[in-house]
Order: structure tokens, then sequence, then C-alpha cells
């Protein structure tokens, strides 16, 4: 889905507000959750998951192409951790029919 997307399905749901309050308070949101994933802080939405930051350790990789290895720093990567509520939503339980 499309951050365009979901910014028209938000403004269908909430037509009291303009799509420019809208786009502001999505902006705002996904902001403050990179500030706090910058901070080392962990984003905990209940029912749905946990984002956090995890370090990819440095080291040494290897070019495929030409097999030169380079020296790769340190660097992070988002790691996401399903929810129980989202993760029954997305793989429901199938009976048992025998």
């Amino acid at each position: 889905m499309l951050k365009s997307e979901i910014l028209s399905k938000l403004h269908k749901k909430y037509s009291n507000l303009s799509e420019d309050d809208i786009e502001n308070i999505f902006n705002l949101l996904i902001k403050k959750i990179s500030n706090s994933l910058q901070e080392g802080n962990k984003i905990e939405i209940r029912g749905f998951g946990t984002i956090s930051k995890r370090v990819n350790k440095e080291k040494y990789v290897r070019n495929p192409k030409t097999n030169e290895k380079i020296f790769k720093e340190e660097s992070y990567k988002i790691h996401f951790k399903i929810g129980k509520i989202f993760h029954k939503i997305l793989n429901p339980e199938k009976s048992n029919e025998h």
C-alpha cells in the first residue's frame, strides 16, 4: 500500500479533517517513530507489533562480481516482531475437519 492510498483512506474515514491535516499527522507519526529508533528506543504498538533497531557488525564482505574484499562499516537495520492479534488476523486457525 502506498502512502497516498493510506492518506486517501484516512481522509474518507475522517472527512472532517482536511487532506493537509491528515498528511501532517501521518508525517509527524513517521517522524516520531524514526526519531525514537535513532535514539535507540523501540516502538511497541499493542496488537500490531514491535519495531526496534538492530546492529549489523562491521565486517569484510566480498564483491561477487570481482571477488574483491571490501570492508563494510557498522550499520543498522530495522527488526519487526509481529504482535499476537496481528498474527492471528494474518494466520487464521483452520478447523480440523477430517
